[in-house]
């Protein structure tokens, strides 16, 4: 199997409790990506997402224009390597 672009994102700001993962996991059914998306203890919202680089980027950037409003900074990081996901999920 061929190796996959991914993504670590962790989201900072007002991004816990409104509705942050499922409008992810929506705007995650628009685009060919896999991963999952997950509240942490610290307030942040945890990201990880795989597809190709520029599916990823799309995607990503579609969720920060969604949810802009809550979002008060975005730390990213990338690897390739073989796929981790099958799906999108919430956890």
């Amino acid at each position: 199997m061929a190796d996959v672009h991914h993504e670590t994102v962790y989201f900072t700001g007002h991004v816990q409790g409104v509705g942050f993962r499922y409008t992810t996991l929506q705007v995650a059914k628009e685009f060919e990506v896999t991963g999952r998306v997950a509240n942490l203890a610290d307030g942040r919202v945890h990201l990880e997402v795989e597809g190709n680089p520029r599916e990823v980027n799309v995607f990503i950037a579609a969720v920060e224009e969604r949810m802009h409003g809550y979002i008060r900074r975005v730390e990213r990081s990338s690897s390739t390597g073989p796929a981790q996901y099958h799906e999108f999920r919430i956890q």
